[in-house]
């Protein structure tokens, strides 16, 4: 199991929209991440800075299976409108460097 930081920033005003789309995702989403072995996923908001943890099995392999899949390329379109960087899902990431935890 992977757990993974990972920072984007919502375009200025986006704020309610963002949270409003949150509120419920389509099933079919759902289904697709749990599919691809997430098992946890939180957002954290301050102010335009979100922040997500995500417990997943094998983050690159979620983000290939995720990358064409078609409940995800519609939720990626709507999230490239609230977003200041679009995710391009080149499997390049790796999320946040770890700099410090209370072992």
């Amino acid at each position: 199991m992977e757990r993974i930081a990972l920072h984007t920033r919502l375009k200025p005003g986006m704020e309610n929209e963002y949270e409003k789309v949150h509120a419920g995702i389509p099933a079919a989403l759902d289904g697709a991440l749990r599919e691809a072995g997430v098992r946890s996923w939180e957002i954290w908001r301050d102010g335009l800075d979100l922040f997500h943890v995500v417990e997943v099995l094998d983050y690159r392999r979620m983000r290939v299976f995720l990358r064409d899949h078609p409940a995800n390329v519609p939720w990626q379109k709507r999230m490239a409108e609230l977003l200041e960087v679009e995710d391009d899902y080149s499997g390049k990431d790796n999320g946040l460097p770890l700099v410090w935890e209370l072992p």
